[in-house]
C-alpha cells in the first residue's frame, strides 16, 4: 500500500481550506483517509498553517510520501523526518 501525505479540500466555491490527511495514494482526493495530521488555510495573507509534528514524523519515518506543497508545508513549520 502506497501512503502520501497529501491535502484534502474542504470550504466554499473560491474559498478553498485544506486538511493535511496520510491517506492510501489510490483514494479519491476527498476520500477515506487514515489520519488527519494539519491544517492549511491559503486564504488568509499569510496563508496559515497547523502541523502536528510529531503525527507528520512519524508517518514520515514509516515511509508515506508527502505531496509538493505538503513538502513545502513541513518545510515552513521545521518538519523533518526523525
Amino acid at each position: 500500500m502506497a501512503v502520501k501525505i497529501r491535502l484534502k479540500r474542504l470550504g466554499k466555491k473560491r474559498a478553498p481550506i485544506y486538511r493535511i490527511v496520510v491517506a492510501d495514494s489510490r483514494v479519491a482526493r476527498n476520500g477515506q483517509c487514515i489520519d488527519e495530521i494539519g491544517t492549511y488555510d491559503p486564504n488568509q495573507k499569510p496563508s496559515a498553517f497547523q502541523v502536528d509534528a510529531e503525527a507528520a514524523k512519524k508517518w514520515l519515518s514509516n515511509g508515506a510520501q508527502p505531496t509538493e506543497t505538503v513538502a513545502k508545508i513541513f518545510k515552513l513549520a521545521g518538519v523533518t523526518e526523525k
